[in-house]
């Protein structure tokens, strides 16, 4: 091997990009990982090329199906499901194994027989001796024949010992490792099982992949990897390793700061999938002062060249200002349909759609979209909250004892015209027009929060409003009875 390595030397500018997503499903569709499938989703897009996905489940014990659905579902609600069907990492095994022995038969890798107690004290003397701990096997150069018959080894690669390896990655730069930090490490454990590492190294060039786009936690498998690729004398991939997520104050990203699954953006907090879309292409990568970039021009803009080098902070409030607008923009009916959903209520649907010109104005998610769609199908008598009721006292209850004979003689129940009634009722009465609205929306929704009062009337329609004043109105007789 070559005393200096450079991970671009056999790059060609004429090569079919080829990108990949490879999660391991072990758990939920993480936001990190949603972000890595977008970026290699986008460079694929935006270069004409094929962006794949990888499933690497070879630790079966934590590997699920229920794990492997929900990565699929999450990507394809973000729209980033992949060109080809998924391969799966554990069926190659095989694969892997005969890069592995190919590796030993051109004397690239090697047997190594150290049991586990003598790598352990090793370790341990190194710990003692305050230096770092480096695989210095005899086995590596050892004449096969003296391997000792029947006990197990595993296989390792012969790591470069000289000089140093360079990257020329397309976000972090030049990062150069001298040789000598580079282990031997494993590439098939003493069962005959492949690594990750090589497992990783082999998927990509079956596949390939030209382009290796992932978070940058990897940057040290890369140096790692690249000793295989070059034993094997494969085409380099061009690597572009992104900075990880943060939260809002810095630290590591975590649950507390919004490190959910994806499927928890879309269930639990009502998050649209262009809204996540945006907001995750924005975190560590912009375009200008543009803050809403549609699918279509995120295509035509994007470039990995601009992603930060250093980690993008997760802002929650930022995101949910963000599922506001698209809220807003969203078609009435998709809304309502969501909103019926959370509400359990299918029935629902018609009605919803007709409201959600008023009830999208102000809301930030489809939760709160359910919420302020919940007084359209309260049961009478409504039962106000504490803020509502506060505003139901007997003199209120008296106002809305006028207000229900007024809005009695409209016929025509449009919003115009039960504004005018009501603005000449105030008019008569010495008040103005939110005195009587406070206490009118707290009988008709049991809330002091609501869309227009007007809208509100409307809505509910004529007979169902009067009736839940009257309720109002009579509670007001029975408690001076």
């Amino acid at each position: 091997m070559m005393a200096s390595t450079d991970a671009t030397a056999s790059s060609d500018a004429a090569r079919p990009v080829v990108t990949r997503f490879a999660p391991s499903p072990t758990g939920y569709l993480h936001i990190g990982g949603a972000r890595t499938a977008l970026f290699n989703w986008l460079f694929a897009r935006r270069h004409g090329g094929r962006y794949l996905l990888r499933i690497e489940d070879t630790d079966r014990a934590r590997s699920t199906e229920p794990a492997i659905a929900a990565i699929h579902d999450g990507l394809d609600w973000l729209g980033l499901g992949g060109d080809e069907p998924a391969v799966m990492q554990f069926a190659r095994s095989a694969r892997h194994a005969e890069v592995a022995a190919q590796l030993l038969e051109s004397g690239r890798a090697y047997r190594c027989y150290l049991t586990q107690e003598e790598l352990a004290e090793r370790r341990a003397a190194a710990q003692a001796e305050r230096r770092p701990f480096r695989i210095d096997s005899e086995w590596r150069d050892s004449d096969p024949a003296s391997a000792p018959a029947g006990q197990p080894f595993v296989v390792r690669i012969k790591a470069p010992k000289d000089g140093e390896t360079v990257i020329d990655d397309l976000v972090q730069g030049r990062v150069t490792v001298s040789n000598g930090e580079i282990d031997d490490f494993v590439l098939l454990r003493s069962d005959g099982t492949p690594t990750y590492m090589l497992a990783v190294v082999v998927d990509d060039h079956d596949m390939g992949v030209s382009h290796v786009i992932r978070g940058d936690d990897h940057l040290n498998n890369a140096f790692r990897q690249l000793a295989i690729i070059h034993g094997m004398g494969w085409e380099v991939p061009l690597y572009a390793h992104v900075p990880l997520i943060h939260g809002s104050d810095g630290a590591k990203l975590s649950k507390r700061h919004g490190a959910l699954g994806v499927d928890a953006y879309r269930d639990d907090m009502g998050i649209l999938p262009e809204a996540l879309f945006n907001y995750l292409l924005r975190l560590g990568w912009g375009h200008g002062d543009d803050e809403f970039i549609t699918r279509e021009q995120a295509t035509q803009w994007f470039d990995i060249a601009d992603v930060g080098k250093s980690p993008a902070r997760f802002d929650l409030a930022k995101l949910l200002n963000l599922n506001g607008h698209y809220l807003r923009e969203a078609d009435d009916l998709r809304l309502a349909a969501l909103v019926a959903g959370k509400l359990q209520n299918s029935a629902a649907t018609p009605l919803l759609e007709v409201a959600m010109p008023v009830l999208k104005v102000r809301a930030k998610d489809v939760g709160e979209l359910a919420e302020s769609a919940g007084f359209l199908f309260a049961k009478r008598p409504l039962v106000p909250d504490a803020k509502a009721e506060a505003l139901l006292s007997d003199d209120t209850r008296g106002l809305l004892g006028q207000i229900h004979l007024r809005l009695g003689d409209e016929s025509g129940w449009t919003s115009e015209g039960l504004e005018a009634s009501l603005k000449a009722l105030a008019e008569e009465l010495g008040l103005g027009l939110g005195k009587l609205a406070q206490p009118l929306r707290a009988a008709l929704t049991g809330q002091t929060t609501s869309p227009g009062i007007f809208d509100v009337l409307v809505l509910l329609g004529r007979d169902e409003s009067l009736a839940r004043i009257a309720d109002q109105v009579n509670a007001a007789t029975a408690t001076q009875v």
